[in-house]
Parts: structure tokens; sequence; C-alpha cells
């Protein structure tokens, strides 16, 4: 397995592809957000620099979420593959006691939806934020790049030969010498995983500017 991931680069895109799909949330560097409707209660305009979550300056509502929140954006992290869980967990706690549906018992049925799709939004985005491996899968789709599914024909099969081979040991009775050498196989491959997941940022942001130098003025 690790001799998959030190692979050279040409070798590693393989089982890459290019998005088609829009990419979720706004890129660093190009437009803002859309400007955000009116307050669904009292029709007051609302502030494009505040949230999220966001809520009305003149009747203070709950507003709704957006429909393609940026995860990094809403607990305040750069977009990058280091994150400082600490701080995470310190948004996230200041997030929830700001949202939770427990605070909303008492407003419109509405709101306390937009509560609950807040909350679960929340956890959601701590939760990828937190795993190494959910943020970087989070970090290639922002950027458009959409791993390869197992099903692919053009994933590694040396890769998926090296996995099956790993699972069957796992099958077999409980061993406690093949269960430290697997761990420890593992965890050197998590880190080049890391390592590789960190470099496609940039990677991607150079595609861009390639295909931008190719657009004729």
């Amino acid at each position: 397995m690790r001799a998959a991931l030190r692979r050279p680069l040409g070798g590693l895109r393989g089982p890459l592809r290019l998005a088609q799909a829009a990419p979720r949330g706004w890129s660093c560097g190009g437009p803002g957000p859309p400007p955000a409707p009116p307050c669904w209660s009292c029709g007051r305009p609302l502030p494009g620099a505040e949230g999220p979550p966001r809520f009305c300056a003149g009747c203070r509502a709950l507003q709704p979420p957006g429909p393609r929140p940026d995860l990094f954006r809403l607990m305040g992290c750069d977009r990058s593959f280091r994150v400082d869980a600490q701080q995470l967990r310190r948004r996230f706690r200041s997030l929830q006691r700001a949202v939770h549906p427990d605070r909303f018992g008492q407003r419109p049925p509405k709101e306390q939806y937009y509560s609950e799709q807040h909350s679960s939004l929340i956890n959601k985005a701590y939760q990828t934020l937190l795993n190494p491996l959910s943020r970087g899968l989070y970090l290639l789709e922002l950027n458009g790049v959409e791993p390869a599914q197992e099903t692919d024909c053009d994933a590694d099969s040396e890769f998926l030969m090296e996995i099956m081979e790993i699972n069957e040991k796992l099958a077999e009775p409980k061993n406690e010498g093949t269960l430290e050498e697997i761990e420890t196989l593992i965890q050197g491959d998590l880190q080049e995983a890391k390592k590789f997941l960190a470099k496609m940022k940039y990677f991607a942001n150079l595609e861009d500017k390639v295909k931008h130098k190719k657009i004729p003025s």
C-alpha cells in the first residue's frame, strides 16, 4: 500500500477526475456569495457581511442556512488541511449554543425548523473538518477534484489488491503480531495520504491558472 501512495504524481492523478458539477461554496479570490434575501419574518434587508448563522438585526429572527454552505467558513477556519482542533471545538460549542433547538422552543415553527437545520449542519461541519480523511476529501471537492469510486475502471488495481489482502488477514483468527503489523502499515500510509491531500489544493489552483492562461484574450 505504501508503495502505491509513494508513486509519482502522474500515477496518482489516474484515480482522480475533474468534477463537472459546480463546486460547493465559493472559491477564495473569486466572486463573493450571492446577496441574501430579506428577513423571512419582518422583511428587513440582511447585511451581507453577517453570519453564518445569520440573525436579523431588526427582529433577531434566525435565518435559514444557505443552500451550499462552505464548512470551513462556517467553522471559522482557513481552507487548509491543517486545522486547530481546539479552536474548531470552541467554534462548534459557540455555534451550537446560539442555534440549538432547545433555545427556540417558544419561537415560530419556521424558526424552530431553521434551528434544527443549523444544528445539524454545524454537527456535520464539525465532524467533517475534525477527521483528517473527511477534511481532505472535502478540500478536494471544494477544488473541483472528485476521488474515483471503487467501481471506477481506472482505479489502481494494485492498490485494491493490497486492500483485499489486508482484509483477508483481518478475517483470520486473531493474531496480535499480525494486527500490530497492519496497524503500523496503515498509520504510515495515512501519513502519506495526508501529505498528498494537502498538496492537492495547490495542484488544483495551478490547474485553474493554466486554464485561464489558455483562454484567448
